[in-house]
């Protein structure tokens, strides 16, 4: 009997010592976006152009430009050539062509003319080297139709997107001077005044009206909500940024997003228009290559968080079962500078 007790006692020791299973664990992987849209401007060539990298390791499916892809301000269409054949000799812009649809609009300085509009005199030409360096065919209708505007269509297992690209050059009226030395602009606030012209309105109607996309992002190059600062904005020409309010909430059209560029700086900025029933956002990434370092502060009555004065870009991550547009200033090597997450 002592036998046996001293027996189960060295089992039960054995058995107790023995160590637990452990239970594997279970890593979740991120869930990868539906869409990923990377937008960015006001990129020079000539200077070290650091995000290339990161926009690859991003994955996105289509990179916007926003404008300023250059800065040539000439009317010297050969020059206006070579700088932008410069930009294609950046090796990481060069794998991103290969990989990743191009798109996107021209602003004032590859435009041809700093601060620049419909009374530019070779603006015909330098459209045509424009859409030379995005790889438009000869025979597409924009080799044919006045202004760089045109929209993009991505259809998913997911769901669908529209990009409208807008040109804020190509017919938009003459700014006004403001006489305040603090200011650069006022209003113009003419009958007749426009940034877009009537066939481009027309257009835009059209593409929005019609839209069955669950977003559309409409990249207008310079920014249409932030209008105090007295630069340029769509703010010059209030009538015309009554229009577009007004066309958006008629259209019913989902998730529209506003894109900008322009100020060298980044932003995020939000109203809420009535009869809309998701906040208009507009999303300002600017500059790739240069910004406003010595950025002190400007009003923005719109403004959500803060402003971004690094050199950035933007990301904006699509959910499309969610309904969620997950927007984000990025800076180098993948740093999230600013986000904003909005559900539609």
């Amino acid at each position: 009997m002592r036998h046996f007790s001293v027996l189960f006692l060295l089992v039960a020791l054995i058995m107790g010592c023995k160590k637990k299973e452990e239970k594997p664990t279970v890593i979740q992987e991120e869930t990868k976006p539906d869409f990923i849209v990377a937008f960015g401007s006001c990129n020079m060539p000539q200077e070290p152009n650091p995000f290339w990298d990161d926009i690859l390791a991003e994955q996105p499916d289509v990179w916007i430009w926003g404008g300023d892809i250059v800065y040539a301000d000439t009317e010297d269409m050969d020059r206006l050539r070579s700088i932008y054949a410069m930009q294609d000799t950046v090796s990481d812009y060069a794998k991103l062509k290969t990989e990743v649809p191009i798109i996107g609009t021209w602003d004032d300085h590859d435009f041809g003319v700093n601060d620049g509009g419909a009374s530019f005199a070779v603006k015909k030409e330098s459209q045509q080297v424009f859409l030379d360096f995005m790889g438009v065919p000869q025979d597409s209708e924009r080799r044919t139709r006045e202004g760089v505007y045109a929209s993009h269509d991505y259809q998913t297992e997911a769901g669908k997107l529209k990009v409208i690209i807008l040109d804020t050059r190509y017919f938009r009226s003459d700014l006004v001077k403001d006489e305040d030395p603090n200011r650069r602009y006022k209003p113009n606030i003419a009958d007749d005044a426009t940034v877009l012209g009537d066939a481009q309105w027309a257009w835009l109607k059209n593409e929005l009206t019609h839209s069955d996309a669950d977003f559309n992002l409409i990249m207008s190059s310079i920014q249409f909500l932030s209008g105090e600062h007295g630069f340029e904005s769509w703010g010059n020409f209030p009538k015309e940024v009554e229009k577009m309010e007004n066309m958006i909430v008629q259209s019913e059209a989902k998730g529209v997003i506003i894109l900008s560029g322009d100020r060298h700086i980044s932003e995020f900025s939000k109203t809420n228009l009535p009869g809309l029933a998701y906040p208009l956002v507009d999303f300002t990434s600017s500059g790739l290559t240069h910004s406003y370092f010595s950025y002190s502060g400007e009003p923005n009555k719109y403004r959500v968080g803060d402003v971004v004065s690094d050199k950035s870009y933007g990301i904006i991550n699509l959910n499309f079962k969610d309904k969620e547009a997950d927007m984000k200033i990025m800076g180098d090597n993948g740093a999230v500078l600013q986000e904003l997450k909005q559900t539609y």
